[in-house]
């Protein structure tokens, strides 16, 4: 993928993510109201609000991932761990162990990573992220690994096919944008998982 190409894919996503988080917002108001009424209660209310929370973190999340870069501010680690927190609250969790704020297009580099990481323990696990804002590591850890090593082979150079799926596609982002800010990435997999540094 091609800087003009991956700068496209971001305006696409920055679109779709904007679009989308005001209805979301929306949802969440009126549930909040609706509390504040006494009216809230019932499996159907709380299945309304828990997926209300999760859209919204996960729209969050893309925003990050897949969109335009926002700016230059650095983002501070509590920020980034909130929205880790917001998506990865199931069967697989993430540890943030960078401590200082990192560049915009550093931390959205690291969001992409953690997708990636993911892919290799469908069967859930941990996913940690240590390092500074030179030098990153993604490592994820679980059960069931799986090793797909097409998938992997793209981030360090492998051509992507014209069929990838779109749950894949953060393996042709990543190195693009890493390439866009002047670093490659190194990946490879461990006894139960994987990892990838930047």
């Amino acid at each position: 993928m091609t800087y003009p190409d991956r700068k496209f894919a971001a305006l696409i996503g920055s679109r779709i993510c904007h679009d989308l988080i005001s209805p979301i917002g929306a949802i969440n108001n009126g549930l909040e109201l609706i509390s504040l009424d006494g009216a809230a209660g019932g499996p159907e209310f709380a299945l309304i609000s828990d997926s209300a929370a999760d859209a919204d973190a996960r729209v969050r999340f893309f925003r990050l991932a897949f969109g335009t870069g926002g700016g230059e501010a650095a983002m501070r680690p509590e920020d980034l761990r909130a929205l880790l927190d917001g998506v990865y609250s199931g069967a697989t969790r993430v540890h943030w162990a960078i401590p200082e704020p990192l560049p915009r297009l550093v931390a959205q580099a690291s969001m992409l990573a953690l997708m990636c990481a993911e892919d290799a323990i469908p069967g859930g696990g941990t996913l940690t992220v240590e390092g500074d804002a030179s030098d990153v590591t993604v490592t994820a850890a679980g059960n069931r690994p799986n090793r797909r090593d097409h998938l992997w082979g793209l981030l360090t150079g492998t051509a992507a096919p014209p069929d990838l799926p779109p749950a894949h596609v953060q393996f042709v982002l990543l190195p693009a944008l890493l390439s866009e800010i002047g670093r490659g990435a190194r990946a490879g997999f461990t006894p139960d998982g994987a990892w990838v540094r930047f």
